[in-house]
């Protein structure tokens, strides 16, 4: 059930609060954006998650301000936002995007051990699945270099807008073309390091690289 910070208040109708369908876009979405405040000045951060279950996990370095802030307990608000088409509709006022979004709001917990590593992997699979198993493993420098977060989504609505554009009565005789622009997140042709060993072949990771659609 949606709280008071997560109703979606403007157009509420757009507003989705089931967690089937904010668990397919967190898993479609590739970055988030981490708001928080440190020392009274506002933040918002681009970074790779991954969902589990009922809960994100965010890695960074941890010197960085972000997880330090974040490791002290200060509240967060995480987003996660997929376009879907621009919507052109016959008066600019009316233009629009179709698009599914995701906002979380909590306290994210330090995760260590185990999990630690268990939360890599996941995030790691979430952005290309099978490459955990295809790469290197993290070492201890490596991971005692790297804070992993947890925030629990005890807290979160998704927002979610299709179809076409929605013109004023008086407009749809006007000469002008509307509808939709579908857009998505295609890969394109792997680029292989310079320095790559002669003779290694293309992984499945890479070579059937998608993302999960659902919209």
């Amino acid at each position: 059930m949606p709280t008071a910070r997560t109703t979606v208040r403007r157009l509420p109708d757009r507003g989705v609060y089931d967690r089937e369908t904010i668990a397919t876009i967190l898993d479609e979405g590739l970055v988030c954006h981490v708001g928080f405040v440190a020392d009274g000045q506002p933040f918002v951060i681009p970074t790779i998650y991954a969902r589990d279950g009922e809960r994100i996990y965010v890695h960074g370095s941890a010197a960085s301000r972000m997880q330090r802030t974040l490791a002290g307990g200060v509240p967060m608000c995480v987003t996660v936002t997929i376009v879907d088409g621009l919507v052109l509709a016959r008066s600019v006022f009316n233009h629009s995007m179709n698009y599914r979004s995701v906002v979380v709001l909590g306290t994210a917990t330090v995760v260590e051990g185990e999990e630690k590593v268990r939360a890599l992997e996941t995030i790691a699979e979430h952005v290309a699945p099978g490459r955990w198993r295809e790469a290197r493993g993290p070492s201890a420098n490596e991971l005692k270099a790297t804070l992993v977060l947890a925030l629990p989504l005890d807290e979160c609505s998704a927002k979610v807008r299709t179809g076409p554009p929605e013109d004023e009565d008086e407009d749809y005789a006007l000469p002008h073309w509307a509808g939709v622009l579908p857009l998505s997140l295609v890969a394109g042709s792997p680029i292989p390091d310079a320095r790559l060993k002669a003779g290694t072949a293309l992984p499945p990771s890479v070579r059937g690289w998608r993302r999960p659609r659902s919209g």
